[in-house]
Order: C-alpha cells, then structure tokens, then sequence
C-alpha cells in the first residue's frame, strides 16, 4: 500500500484523495485553514445566518452524478438538489429585467420576443453548444493534457473545425445576435471562465449548453453540502484529513519527494498530490531548481477575476430577488478591460447577487435574508477597507433601484472578503478567485502540466491545472490527476 499526501482540501483534493483511496492507497489530506473545502467553505454567524464563501452556482449536474457514482452513490444519498426557475435574472436598467426561464419553449419565446427571428437561431446556436459539450465532455476534459497524442482520436480531429478551438467566441455569438441584451445574456457564463469573449474560444459555447439546457441548481443547505459529501466519501474509503496543517516544505531527494514537513513534524509519503496554489507549491515549498515554471512564467499569464464579495444578513425579507440576479446594467465591455488590459478598480461595474434564503430557509433566521454580493475584479490590486465600503454603496444603490428600498439600514450582518483574504487563505497568487482563465493559449495542453518535470512523484490538481476554473472541472482535475498517480505507483 501506497502512502500519498494530499495538499489542500478543495473539490480537486478531495476528489483525488477519495479516487486514491478507492484505488487501495492510504491517502492523507492537509488543509492550512480549521475547515475543509478551500473556497467551498461556509461559515455560520451567531445571529443564525449561514454563508457559503465561495462557489454558487451548480451547473453541470452529471459531473456531480459521476463522481458519486464511481463510489456507489447517489447524489441524493447526501443532498437534496432543486432546480431553480426561472434560473436566474439578468437586470440591465431601472425596470428592465429579464428572467431566464428553465423550459426549452419558454426560453425561445423570450429571445423572440426581443429579437424577431432569434428563436430559430437560437435552436441552432444550441445544438452547436450542445455537440460541443458533448465532445468535450467525452473526448476532452477528462484527459490530462500532458501531449497533443491524446487529441489524436478520429472523432476528436472530424470534430475539430465543429469545435471551432479557433475561432473568437464573442464574434461566433455575433453570427446568431445582434440584441445587446441577448449578446450579453449568452457571453456571461464565459466570465465564470476567467477571461473577455473576445478572448475565449467559441468551443465554451459548450457553457451556454450547460446554463441554458442542463439547468440551474442548487443543493439544500448550501454548496458545502457537497463538500460535507465528498469528505464523507473519502472517509469511506479511508481518506484521513487533517485541518490547522499547512505543509511548510515538500522535501526532495534524488528527483523525488520523499517527505512534507508541517511545523516541526516530518511526515513521509510515497507521492504527493498539490491541490494548493500551484505558484505558492513551487515558489515556496520545493527548490527553485525543481519549479516547473518560474515567477516569469506566471507574471505573463492570465488570470480569471479576483472578487470583492460582501455576506451580508438582512432582518427583513427582500422583493424584487431571485436566487440569481445578475446586475449588467454597465458597459460588460468596459468592465472586462479594466479587468483584463488595464487592471484597476471598475469605474462602472457589474456585479451579481445571490440570495439562497429565496430557496432555502435554512440559511437565515425565520423572516430575514442571507444575500451575497459578488464584483469581479482584477488580481493583484491593491485592497483596503475604503475601496470596499465604496464599491459595497455603489452596488446597494443599484440594489435599492432594483428592489424598491434602501436595504442597508436592515443589515444585521456583514462581512466583507477580497484580495488580500484569498491571499491570506488560499495562498491565491495575486489574490485570483477562480484559477486560469480559458483564453486559447491557456487551453489543454497549453496549461500549467499536472506533472512536475523534475520531482517525478510530485503531481498538481485544481483550477490552475487541466481542465481549469470551476466547481465541475475541479471535480474532473482531481479524477484525473489520480490516474496519473495510480500509474506512477503502479509502473
């Protein structure tokens, strides 16, 4: 029996340690933080509010099915999930609002109602997404891209000039629409994967597929639920975690890790798996010799958003809010370039509101709401209390247009989350909430390798690896990187 170490407790780690478990290994599990899950946890406040911290949004419910699966399970064997309708709203002005419905008919009526025409194109737009989905999700993100030979399957290479890899997604929704609203409804779910449409390829048309035909969801109780359901599968199957352990060092000897060190304690493992930040891993826990890629490497990539997020509870119920509402009621455009080519705090900026009490009475005490407040931003800027109470009155202003009322003097709670947090958590390189984002020269085998090229038994799994940002793909990382593990210890 093997002996691996698992660092980091987020959807990828927890994914590899109970894939390694199953396999026949003794895997442990270290988390820096007191609780497991990485971004994924929650935190519950004395005045009976609980907030998840990170992830909101459940699509891709069969990933989530598969993972179970491969253990025996049944999603419902841990949690109840809903589906939400409408799935969500967009707000692009006083009084305009637009619901995203989750029935197929529903959904063309609206696009033709806004735009005449749009509904055949629509139907069309969507059996690309779905074919592309499909491909992808059975020839493309399970594989751990460590050479262009795993793309050389026939279907994969007929499929190519469908997949359109090359082709600009913002220009392929332009070919379907010319409604902004329209435009802009069908370009969001590309900001959850880190980067401008105009710099995304028109493959993750797969996420519309995805947000406009699988569903919207949610887990009872909150997106920990998952959490508190992987570790209890990993516990199953034999996984031992460890929380208030953050790894020091990965000691190495002769192209080997042979150990990790927490605090004064030397522990030695046959293998490790790092689900940390891959930058913080080979800047500060191995030898600068054996880095896969230096602090150069990282300074020229580009990063998905990092997020000021506010949790605040609110002692009144709220009108006027989804589950989802997505505040697009600024130039998308402007905010993407002072994200992304000019970073610096958004002049004019969107942002996007979850409000999980709507559904789920559990998260706040009877009568109030749990509502969470999210604005992308760019990494590595600089953060303090001022900017974000000045951008916490922009976004309640906005709020009270939408809902008819000043919120603020209701809050009974509020905590507010940024830059330096998901530094100081997550060891975040330049404080980026969700990973790598998926522009064409970030994509596949052009990604952080989940190989370390001179540690042969060192592996890397989670956001910034295959097959990138997102809950889903996290989930994916980990079933693969513990394939390439089980290979190691067993050739």
């Amino acid at each position: 029996m093997s002996k691996i170490a698992i660092i980091g407790s987020g959807f990828s780690g927890l994914a590899a340690a109970a894939y390694l478990a199953k396999a026949g290994h003794e895997v442990h599990v270290f988390e820096k933080n007191e609780m497991l899950g990485g971004r994924a946890r929650n935190f519950t406040t004395e005045n009976g509010y609980t907030f998840d911290m990170g992830p909101s949004w459940y699509w891709m419910p069969e990933v989530f099915d598969k993972f179970f699966a491969d253990f025996g399970y049944k999603v419902a064997d841990f949690y109840k999930l809903v589906e939400l309708s409408p799935a969500f709203d967009v707000v692009y002005g006083p009084k305009d609002t637009l619901s995203v419905p989750d029935n197929q008919e529903a959904l063309y009526t609206l696009f033709e109602s806004i735009e005449p025409g749009s509904a055949a194109r629509l139907k069309q737009f969507l059996l690309e997404a779905e074919f592309k989905y499909k491909v992808g999700m059975d020839k493309l993100v399970y594989k751990p891209g460590l050479s262009i030979t795993e793309f050389l399957d026939k279907d994969t290479i007929l499929g190519a000039l469908r997949l359109q890899v090359f082709s600009r997604f913002s220009d392929h929704v332009r070919k379907y629409f010319s409604h902004p609203k329209l435009i802009a409804l069908i370009e969001f779910p590309v900001l959850f994967l880190g980067a401008m449409p105009q710099d995304t390829p028109a493959l993750y048309s797969l996420m519309n597929h995805a947000c406009l035909q699988l569903g919207t969801w949610y887990p009872m109780g909150g997106f920990y639920k998952i959490i508190e359901a992987m570790v209890e599968v990993g516990k199953r199957a034999g996984v031992k975690v460890h929380t208030n352990s953050a790894v020091d060092e990965i000691i190495t000897k002769d192209g080997k890790a042979t150990s990790i060190r927490i605090k004064d304690s030397i522990l030695d493992f046959d293998a490790v798996v790092a689900s940390a930040d891959y930058n913080h891993v080979e800047s500060k826990l191995i030898p600068s010799a054996q880095r896969n890629y230096d602090a150069r490497y990282w300074e020229k990539k580009t990063f998905a958003p990092s997020s000021l997020i506010y949790y605040l509870g609110i002692n009144k119920r709220v009108k006027g809010l989804r589950h989802h509402t997505l505040f697009f009621d600024e130039n998308l455009l402007q905010h993407s370039k002072e994200i992304y080519k000019n970073p610096q705090w958004p002049s004019k900026p969107l942002f996007y509101v979850c409000c999980p009490s709507q559904t789920d009475d559990s998260v706040a005490p009877a009568g109030h709401e749990n509502i969470f407040l999210l604005m992308p931003i760019a990494t590595g800027l600089t953060d303090s209390e001022e900017l974000r109470e000045n951008y916490f009155n922009v976004m309640m202003e906005r709020l009270q247009m939408q809902t008819g009322e000043d919120l603020r003097p209701f809050i009974d709670y509020k905590k507010s989350y940024c830059v330096t947090d998901f530094i100081a958590d997550y060891n975040s390189f330049k404080g980026n909430a969700y990973g790598l984002a998926n522009t064409l020269m970030q994509t596949a085998i052009l990604k952080p390798k989940m190989i370390n090229k001179k540690i042969k038994n060192l592996f890397y799994t989670g956001q910034l690896t295959v097959p990138g940002p997102g809950v889903p793909p996290s989930l994916i990382s980990g079933k693969v990187v513990s394939g390439l593990v089980t290979n190691y210890l067993t050739h």
